[in-house]
Protein backbone atom coordinates (compact mmCIF):
# COMPACT_ATOMS: atom_id res chain seq x y z
CA UNK A 1 0.00 0.00 0.00
CA UNK A 2 2.97 2.52 -0.26
CA UNK A 3 1.51 5.65 -2.09
CA UNK A 4 3.65 7.21 -4.92
CA UNK A 5 3.90 10.56 -5.87
CA UNK A 6 1.59 12.32 -7.85
CA UNK A 7 -1.50 9.98 -5.97
CA UNK A 8 -2.13 13.03 -3.48
CA UNK A 9 -2.26 16.67 -3.84
CA UNK A 10 0.48 18.97 -2.49
CA UNK A 11 -2.07 20.40 0.90
CA UNK A 12 -3.19 16.89 1.50
CA UNK A 13 0.35 15.52 1.46
CA UNK A 14 1.74 18.54 3.46
CA UNK A 15 -1.22 17.95 6.10
CA UNK A 16 -0.18 14.46 6.31
CA UNK A 17 3.44 14.91 6.93
CA UNK A 18 2.12 17.39 9.98
CA UNK A 19 0.43 14.42 11.08
CA UNK A 20 3.46 12.00 10.50
CA UNK A 21 5.59 14.00 12.33
CA UNK A 22 3.49 14.83 15.25
CA UNK A 23 2.50 10.91 15.45
CA UNK A 24 6.56 9.89 14.98
CA UNK A 25 7.19 12.79 18.06
CA UNK A 26 4.55 11.72 20.10
CA UNK A 27 6.07 8.08 19.38
CA UNK A 28 9.49 9.32 20.49
CA UNK A 29 8.31 9.91 23.99
CA UNK A 30 6.37 7.08 23.91
CA UNK A 31 8.86 4.93 23.31
CA UNK A 32 11.08 5.62 26.42
CA UNK A 33 8.59 4.04 28.45
CA UNK A 34 8.88 1.06 25.90
CA UNK A 35 12.34 -0.06 25.78
CA UNK A 36 14.97 -1.05 28.35
CA UNK A 37 18.18 -2.63 27.17
CA UNK A 38 17.21 -5.81 26.19
CA UNK A 39 14.36 -4.39 24.09
CA UNK A 40 15.88 -1.44 22.26
CA UNK A 41 18.28 -4.14 19.81
CA UNK A 42 15.10 -5.84 19.72
CA UNK A 43 13.16 -3.00 18.15
CA UNK A 44 15.54 -2.73 15.45
CA UNK A 45 15.74 -5.99 14.37
CA UNK A 46 11.78 -5.93 14.52
CA UNK A 47 11.92 -3.16 11.68
CA UNK A 48 14.56 -4.95 9.65
CA UNK A 49 12.00 -8.35 9.55
CA UNK A 50 8.97 -6.11 8.38
CA UNK A 51 11.28 -4.80 5.96
CA UNK A 52 12.59 -8.27 4.91
CA UNK A 53 8.65 -9.88 5.22
CA UNK A 54 7.27 -6.39 2.96
CA UNK A 55 9.21 -8.21 0.20
CA UNK A 56 7.49 -10.96 -0.01
CA UNK A 57 4.61 -10.35 -2.10
CA UNK A 58 1.65 -13.53 -2.02
CA UNK A 59 -1.03 -13.53 -4.46
CA UNK A 60 -4.23 -12.78 -3.08
CA UNK A 61 -6.71 -12.75 -6.26
CA UNK A 62 -6.29 -12.94 -9.44
CA UNK A 63 -3.39 -10.61 -11.03
CA UNK A 64 -3.34 -9.06 -7.63
CA UNK A 65 -0.82 -9.88 -4.72
CA UNK A 66 -0.28 -8.46 -0.81
CA UNK A 67 2.37 -7.69 1.60
CA UNK A 68 2.49 -7.28 5.16
CA UNK A 69 1.98 -3.77 6.44
CA UNK A 70 3.74 -4.60 9.89
CA UNK A 71 1.85 -2.17 11.76
CA UNK A 72 -0.17 -4.81 14.45
CA UNK A 73 3.53 -6.99 14.67
CA UNK A 74 5.97 -4.55 15.63
CA UNK A 75 2.88 -2.90 18.16
CA UNK A 76 2.45 -6.26 20.06
CA UNK A 77 6.37 -7.54 19.83
CA UNK A 78 7.73 -4.29 21.42
CA UNK A 79 4.89 -1.59 21.70
CA UNK A 80 2.71 0.80 19.71
CA UNK A 81 4.95 3.57 20.49
CA UNK A 82 7.91 2.02 19.60
CA UNK A 83 5.43 -0.34 16.45
CA UNK A 84 5.02 3.60 15.08
CA UNK A 85 8.46 4.15 14.69
CA UNK A 86 9.56 0.61 13.36
CA UNK A 87 6.98 1.36 10.83
CA UNK A 88 8.17 4.63 9.83
CA UNK A 89 11.99 3.57 9.75
CA UNK A 90 10.90 0.67 7.18
CA UNK A 91 9.17 3.38 4.93
CA UNK A 92 11.69 5.68 5.20
CA UNK A 93 14.28 3.39 3.90
CA UNK A 94 12.48 2.13 1.24
CA UNK A 95 11.34 5.26 0.05
CA UNK A 96 14.79 6.84 0.20
CA UNK A 97 17.35 3.58 -0.48
CA UNK A 98 14.75 2.07 -3.28
CA UNK A 99 11.92 3.84 -4.43
CA UNK A 100 9.61 2.60 -3.16
CA UNK A 101 6.70 4.73 -2.08
CA UNK A 102 6.74 8.95 -2.57
CA UNK A 103 8.93 11.16 -0.97
CA UNK A 104 6.24 13.70 -1.13
CA UNK A 105 3.93 11.10 0.22
CA UNK A 106 6.21 10.20 2.85
CA UNK A 107 3.44 10.99 5.22
CA UNK A 108 0.61 10.05 3.94
CA UNK A 109 2.40 6.43 4.49
CA UNK A 110 3.32 6.56 7.91
CA UNK A 111 0.03 7.67 8.81
CA UNK A 112 -1.80 5.28 6.59
CA UNK A 113 0.76 2.01 6.73
CA UNK A 114 1.76 3.02 10.30
CA UNK A 115 0.00 5.25 12.76
CA UNK A 116 -3.12 3.92 11.57
CA UNK A 117 -2.85 0.16 11.73
CA UNK A 118 -1.05 0.16 15.05
CA UNK A 119 -3.75 2.28 16.28
CA UNK A 120 -6.34 0.26 15.45
CA UNK A 121 -4.64 -3.45 15.48
CA UNK A 122 -3.52 -2.58 19.20
CA UNK A 123 -7.06 -1.27 20.57
CA UNK A 124 -8.41 -4.51 19.17
CA UNK A 125 -5.78 -6.85 20.72
CA UNK A 126 -6.33 -5.27 24.14
CA UNK A 127 -9.60 -5.34 23.87
CA UNK A 128 -9.82 -9.11 23.26
CA UNK A 129 -7.05 -9.28 25.66
CA UNK A 130 -9.16 -7.87 28.47
CA UNK A 131 -12.12 -10.47 27.86
CA UNK A 132 -10.24 -13.47 26.61
CA UNK A 133 -8.61 -15.90 29.38
CA UNK A 134 -4.89 -14.78 30.52
CA UNK A 135 -2.97 -16.81 28.25
CA UNK A 136 -0.14 -16.99 25.56
CA UNK A 137 -2.92 -18.21 23.21
CA UNK A 138 -5.23 -15.13 23.93
CA UNK A 139 -2.03 -13.16 22.95
CA UNK A 140 -2.08 -15.52 19.74
CA UNK A 141 -5.44 -14.99 18.87
CA UNK A 142 -5.98 -11.46 19.55
CA UNK A 143 -2.91 -10.50 17.56
CA UNK A 144 -4.23 -12.31 14.23
CA UNK A 145 -7.56 -10.37 14.91
CA UNK A 146 -5.90 -7.46 15.41
CA UNK A 147 -3.51 -7.96 12.56
CA UNK A 148 -6.86 -9.14 10.41
CA UNK A 149 -8.67 -6.01 10.82
CA UNK A 150 -5.48 -2.92 10.43
CA UNK A 151 -5.44 -3.70 6.94
CA UNK A 152 -8.89 -2.84 5.36
CA UNK A 153 -8.63 0.07 8.27
CA UNK A 154 -5.73 1.30 6.55
CA UNK A 155 -7.18 1.07 3.02
CA UNK A 156 -10.24 3.01 4.69
CA UNK A 157 -7.99 5.77 5.84
CA UNK A 158 -6.20 5.43 2.46
CA UNK A 159 -9.59 6.11 0.75
CA UNK A 160 -10.65 8.90 2.86
CA UNK A 161 -7.36 10.69 2.26
CA UNK A 162 -7.87 10.38 -1.21
CA UNK A 163 -11.45 11.58 -0.88
CA UNK A 164 -9.58 15.02 0.11
CA UNK A 165 -6.83 15.13 -1.92
CA UNK A 166 -6.66 12.60 -4.63
CA UNK A 167 -5.50 14.07 -8.25
CA UNK A 168 -7.68 11.95 -10.11
CA UNK A 169 -11.22 12.45 -10.51
CA UNK A 170 -12.74 8.70 -9.41
CA UNK A 171 -15.73 8.09 -8.09
CA UNK A 172 -14.81 7.75 -4.16
CA UNK A 173 -17.68 4.48 -3.60
CA UNK A 174 -15.69 2.71 -6.56
CA UNK A 175 -11.91 3.60 -4.63
CA UNK A 176 -13.37 2.55 -0.92
CA UNK A 177 -15.05 -0.89 -2.39
CA UNK A 178 -12.28 -2.15 -4.18
CA UNK A 179 -9.34 -1.19 -1.90
CA UNK A 180 -11.34 -2.62 1.33
CA UNK A 181 -12.35 -5.47 -0.72
CA UNK A 182 -9.10 -7.18 -1.85
CA UNK A 183 -7.20 -5.74 1.63
CA UNK A 184 -9.54 -7.86 3.72
CA UNK A 185 -7.76 -10.61 1.47
CA UNK A 186 -4.63 -9.10 2.08
CA UNK A 187 -5.66 -9.15 5.77
CA UNK A 188 -5.98 -12.45 5.71
CA UNK A 189 -2.17 -12.65 5.12
CA UNK A 190 -1.19 -10.37 7.43
CA UNK A 191 -3.08 -11.81 10.06
CA UNK A 192 -0.96 -15.43 9.28
CA UNK A 193 2.21 -14.07 9.46
CA UNK A 194 1.74 -11.91 12.45
CA UNK A 195 0.00 -14.96 14.55
CA UNK A 196 2.81 -16.97 13.36
CA UNK A 197 5.91 -14.78 14.05
CA UNK A 198 4.14 -13.71 17.86
CA UNK A 199 4.03 -17.31 19.10
CA UNK A 200 7.31 -18.68 17.39
CA UNK A 201 8.32 -15.60 20.05
CA UNK A 202 6.33 -16.29 22.56
CA UNK A 203 7.26 -20.12 22.25
CA UNK A 204 10.74 -19.48 23.12
CA UNK A 205 11.04 -15.67 25.22
CA UNK A 206 7.55 -14.73 25.87
CA UNK A 207 9.16 -11.80 28.12
CA UNK A 208 10.22 -10.38 25.17
CA UNK A 209 6.64 -9.84 23.61
CA UNK A 210 5.49 -6.58 24.93
CA UNK A 211 1.58 -7.94 24.48
CA UNK A 212 2.53 -10.58 26.70
CA UNK A 213 3.84 -9.32 29.57
CA UNK A 214 2.05 -10.54 32.47
CA UNK A 215 0.52 -13.22 30.93
CA UNK A 216 1.89 -16.42 31.82
CA UNK A 217 0.32 -20.38 31.26
CA UNK A 218 1.37 -22.26 34.34
CA UNK A 219 2.67 -25.53 33.54
CA UNK A 220 0.31 -28.16 35.18
CA UNK A 221 1.09 -31.55 37.04
CA UNK A 222 -0.82 -34.87 37.79
CA UNK A 223 -1.28 -35.52 40.82
CA UNK A 224 -3.42 -38.25 42.23
CA UNK A 225 -5.26 -38.28 38.77
CA UNK A 226 -6.07 -34.67 38.57
CA UNK A 227 -4.17 -31.28 36.91
CA UNK A 228 -2.36 -28.85 39.78
CA UNK A 229 -0.19 -26.13 38.71
CA UNK A 230 3.42 -26.84 39.38
CA UNK A 231 5.01 -24.55 41.96
CA UNK A 232 6.40 -21.64 40.24
CA UNK A 233 10.16 -21.63 39.46
CA UNK A 234 12.14 -18.30 40.65
CA UNK A 235 12.55 -16.47 37.34
CA UNK A 236 16.39 -15.75 35.85
CA UNK A 237 17.88 -12.07 36.42
CA UNK A 238 17.07 -10.34 33.55
CA UNK A 239 20.30 -9.19 33.42
CA UNK A 240 20.86 -13.13 33.07
CA UNK A 241 18.49 -13.68 30.06
CA UNK A 242 20.57 -12.61 27.36
CA UNK A 243 18.67 -11.56 23.96
CA UNK A 244 21.62 -12.85 21.62
CA UNK A 245 20.20 -15.73 20.67
CA UNK A 246 17.20 -14.09 19.78
CA UNK A 247 18.88 -11.42 17.99
CA UNK A 248 20.64 -13.80 15.43
CA UNK A 249 18.07 -15.97 14.93
CA UNK A 250 15.95 -13.22 13.73
CA UNK A 251 18.73 -11.41 11.75
CA UNK A 252 19.66 -14.51 9.91
CA UNK A 253 15.28 -14.95 9.12
CA UNK A 254 15.63 -11.64 7.52
CA UNK A 255 18.59 -11.90 5.31
CA UNK A 256 17.26 -15.65 4.12
CA UNK A 257 13.49 -14.30 3.56
CA UNK A 258 15.27 -10.57 1.97
CA UNK A 259 18.54 -12.38 0.12
CA UNK A 260 17.10 -15.48 -0.81
CA UNK A 261 13.37 -16.41 -0.42
CA UNK A 262 12.12 -12.33 -2.35
CA UNK A 263 13.38 -13.99 -5.40
CA UNK A 264 9.94 -16.38 -5.63
CA UNK A 265 7.90 -13.46 -4.27
CA UNK A 266 4.63 -12.51 -6.75
CA UNK A 267 5.49 -10.32 -9.34
CA UNK A 268 1.32 -9.19 -9.66
CA UNK A 269 1.09 -5.59 -8.69
CA UNK A 270 0.31 -5.23 -4.55
CA UNK A 271 -4.07 -3.88 -3.98
CA UNK A 272 -2.87 -0.79 -4.08
CA UNK A 273 -1.14 -0.75 -7.73
CA UNK A 274 -4.11 -2.76 -8.89
CA UNK A 275 -6.95 -0.50 -7.61
CA UNK A 276 -5.14 2.19 -9.30
CA UNK A 277 -4.75 0.65 -12.07
CA UNK A 278 -7.98 -0.38 -12.71
CA UNK A 279 -9.91 2.81 -11.50
CA UNK A 280 -7.51 5.47 -13.39
CA UNK A 281 -6.02 6.69 -10.00
CA UNK A 282 -2.60 6.28 -11.07
CA UNK A 283 -3.33 8.87 -14.12
CA UNK A 284 -0.97 11.39 -12.77
CA UNK A 285 1.24 9.10 -10.75
CA UNK A 286 5.05 11.29 -11.11
CA UNK A 287 8.22 9.78 -11.09
CA UNK A 288 10.41 8.86 -8.21
CA UNK A 289 12.99 11.24 -6.73
CA UNK A 290 15.22 8.27 -5.77
CA UNK A 291 14.57 6.67 -8.93
CA UNK A 292 18.35 6.85 -10.13
CA UNK A 293 19.31 5.14 -6.52
CA UNK A 294 21.47 2.54 -7.15
CA UNK A 295 19.28 0.14 -5.20
CA UNK A 296 15.64 1.58 -7.19
CA UNK A 297 13.48 -1.12 -7.47
CA UNK A 298 14.77 -3.53 -5.05
CA UNK A 299 18.27 -4.37 -7.39
CA UNK A 300 21.30 -3.48 -7.47
CA UNK A 301 22.32 -1.85 -10.61
CA UNK A 302 24.38 -2.70 -12.70
CA UNK A 303 24.06 -6.46 -11.81
CA UNK A 304 22.62 -8.26 -14.07
CA UNK A 305 21.89 -11.51 -12.70
CA UNK A 306 17.87 -11.00 -11.43
CA UNK A 307 18.22 -13.45 -8.21
CA UNK A 308 21.69 -12.16 -7.39
CA UNK A 309 20.43 -8.78 -7.82
CA UNK A 310 17.29 -8.81 -6.06
CA UNK A 311 18.83 -10.85 -3.50
CA UNK A 312 22.03 -8.44 -2.71
CA UNK A 313 19.39 -5.32 -2.54
CA UNK A 314 17.05 -7.22 0.21
CA UNK A 315 20.98 -7.98 2.33
CA UNK A 316 21.23 -4.29 2.10
CA UNK A 317 18.28 -3.30 2.91
CA UNK A 318 17.98 -5.70 5.96
CA UNK A 319 21.46 -4.41 6.82
CA UNK A 320 20.61 -0.96 6.64
CA UNK A 321 17.27 -1.07 8.44
CA UNK A 322 18.62 -2.99 11.12
CA UNK A 323 21.54 -0.86 11.69
CA UNK A 324 19.29 2.89 11.32
CA UNK A 325 16.73 1.53 13.27
CA UNK A 326 18.76 -0.24 16.12
CA UNK A 327 20.86 3.36 16.23
CA UNK A 328 17.83 5.40 16.89
CA UNK A 329 16.11 3.03 19.32
CA UNK A 330 19.49 2.82 21.65
CA UNK A 331 19.16 6.90 21.27
CA UNK A 332 15.78 7.14 22.36
CA UNK A 333 16.26 4.38 25.05
CA UNK A 334 19.95 5.92 26.76
CA UNK A 335 18.34 9.60 26.28
CA UNK A 336 15.26 8.01 28.96
CA UNK A 337 17.90 6.76 31.12
CA UNK A 338 19.77 10.26 31.37
CA UNK A 339 16.76 11.99 32.08
CA UNK A 340 15.94 9.04 35.50
CA UNK A 341 19.75 9.69 36.38
CA UNK A 342 19.05 12.88 36.30
CA UNK A 343 15.87 13.32 38.10
CA UNK A 344 17.75 10.86 40.88
CA UNK A 345 20.91 12.88 40.71
CA UNK A 346 18.58 16.10 41.98
CA UNK A 347 16.20 14.50 43.93
CA UNK A 348 15.91 15.94 47.76
CA UNK A 349 18.28 13.46 50.46
CA UNK A 350 15.87 12.57 53.68
CA UNK A 351 17.93 14.35 56.57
Amino acid sequence: MHVPDGFINAPVSVAAGVVAAAAVGISLRGARRELDERTAPLAGLVAAFIFAVQMLNFPVAAGTSGHLLGGALAAILVGPYTGVLCVSVVLLMQGLLFADGGLTALGVNITVMGVVTVVVAYAIFRGLLAVLPATRRSVTVAAFTGALLSVPAAATAFTAVYAVGGTTDVAIGKVFTAMVGVHVLIGIGEAVITAATVGAVIAVRPDLVHGARGLSAPLKLRVGGELVDAPAAAPAPVAARSTRKVWITGLVTALVLAGFVSYYASASPDGLEKVAADKGIDAKVEDHAAAGSPLADYGVKDVDDARLSGGLAGVIGVGATVAVGTGIFWTVRRRRSDELTATSASAPTAG
